[in-house]
């Protein structure tokens, strides 16, 4: 059996440290299940979410096509509508995997969807808009306040 003898150091481990070792692997954890009351509020969420991807497409075709008083201010609907696609979508997926961050806008959200969908139902007498939108802003709200919902993020 020959014995080795030890390496001497580089100039750099002595001066700085050597490389330690990569670390072995964290474990995965799953994460908690969504309840189904979380998983279909997620549903409608991302339903809505597809409703203005529509919505904006919809206000760029009227744009180009059409002859709007105000390009910029038109463009900006666009914008605005996208937008809300995007924090539909990132909140329906959010709710999707539980995360604790997406309901707080989800609900943010709904509740001015609420009252546009009011304001074109009963002001604005257009029933056929703002009736289904009342009835999924409350499909989802009644969806997270479900007792199994909110034990679910509290259990977070």
């Amino acid at each position: 059996m020959s014995e080795q003898s030890p390496q001497p150091r580089r100039l750099a481990d002595r001066l700085f440290g050597a490389v330690t070792p990569a670390p072995a692997p964290r474990p995965v954890v799953p994460g908690p299940e969504a309840p189904p009351s979380v998983r279909r509020a997620a549903v409608l969420v991302a339903v809505e979410g597809a409703g203005f991807v529509a919505l904006a497409l919809l206000l760029l075709w009227l744009t180009f096509a059409g002859e709007p008083d105000s390009v910029p201010r038109a463009l900006a609907e666009v914008v605005l509508a996208g937008l809300v696609a995007a924090v539909l979508g990132a909140g329906a997926a959010g709710l999707w995997r539980l995360a604790g961050w997406a309901r707080g806008p989800v609900v943010a959200v709904q509740i001015f969807l609420g009252l546009s969908g009011f304001v074109a139902a009963f002001q604005a007498g257009r029933p056929e808009i703002g009736l289904p939108i009342l009835a999924l802003v409350a499909g989802v709200l009644y969806l997270l306040m479900t007792p199994e919902a909110r034990l679910a993020y509290l259990d977070r």
